[in-house]
């Protein structure tokens, strides 16, 4: 149990327990109002008494703050599958046992449980319209992935930087904010500024080059975006998901990226 414990404990805390002290009053005043998280994707609240409820009071037994954002069938007789806190568990039907881990389809040779969260991922992300994303796009792109970045984050600066790249590669990248120090923190004030300026594709590219925008006041979905990103598993910036859900393995360069897709997308 301790390493359920652990697991879940870990899961459920937010990025900002690293994070830089928050903005004075002073640059704070003009943040930006934030968007309702509850605009996101609801979490599962099954009927009293069934299956789903039992597995949803086990998760709660270990951690009652815990947030399950899914609960169904599982693969496998017995079981039901729960996606809480970025990750996938089995919980037995009558709520006595906890498994962690894939489960493995060994006749498709198809990881289950993965496929249980391109299908969460896919409808979280659908929460976010495009207008509230900040979109590099060719075109007509042949795939198009959301992305989500902090601004100063290395690997997301590497990725922005050739992000001509990656529309040439017939790649459409649509951002979505994470500030990885935290709502409380200093760069989540600069994202909400990012997010609020009138030219937001440029305010972003600045930002990623060290020319931080003004002050400015807007409803700001950037605290909506980072609890999908925490929902969507994410353990780093930037994470990359394609449109069916499928998240890649960190940062990728444009044409290891088109090669991901390609393979992913099949």
């Amino acid at each position: 149990m301790r390493s359920v414990l652990t697991l879940f404990a870990l899961a459920s805390l937010s990025l900002s327990a690293c994070a830089k002290p928050a903005a004075s009053s002073e640059a704070a005043a003009p943040q930006a109002q934030q968007a309702p998280v509850t605009a996101a994707l609801k979490s599962a609240e099954p009927a009293a008494g069934s299956a789903d409820a039992r597995a949803v009071e086990a998760i709660k037994k270990i951690n009652p703050q815990l947030v399950v954002d899914r609960v169904g069938p599982a693969p496998m007789p017995g079981f039901r599958e729960v996606i809480v806190a970025g990750t996938t568990a089995y919980v037995s039907d009558d709520g006595k046992y906890l498994l962690q881990g894939s489960v493995f389809d060994m006749t498709k040779k198809a990881d289950l449980s993965e496929a249980s969260m391109n299908t969460f991922r896919k409808a979280l992300l659908a929460t976010a319209p495009q207008a509230e994303r900040i979109v590099f796009a060719p075109a007509n792109p042949k795939y198009t992935v959301s992305v989500f970045t902090d601004y100063e984050c290395g690997y997301c600066r590497k990725l922005h930087s050739d992000i001509a790249a990656y529309n040439k590669a017939g790649i459409a990248v649509e951002y979505l904010a994470f500030p990885r120090m935290g709502m409380a923190s200093e760069d989540a004030t600069v994202m909400a500024n990012i997010w609020c300026s009138a030219d937001r594709k440029k305010a972003l590219t600045d930002a990623k080059n060290g020319k931080l925008p003004p002050n400015s006041r807007c409803t700001s979905p950037v605290a909506k975006h980072y609890a999908m990103g925490q929902r969507a598993g994410l353990k780093g910036t930037p994470m990359i998901i394609a449109a069916n859900g499928a998240a890649a393995p960190g940062y990728l360069s444009p044409s290891d990226l088109l090669q991901w897709l390609n393979a992913v997308s099949k």
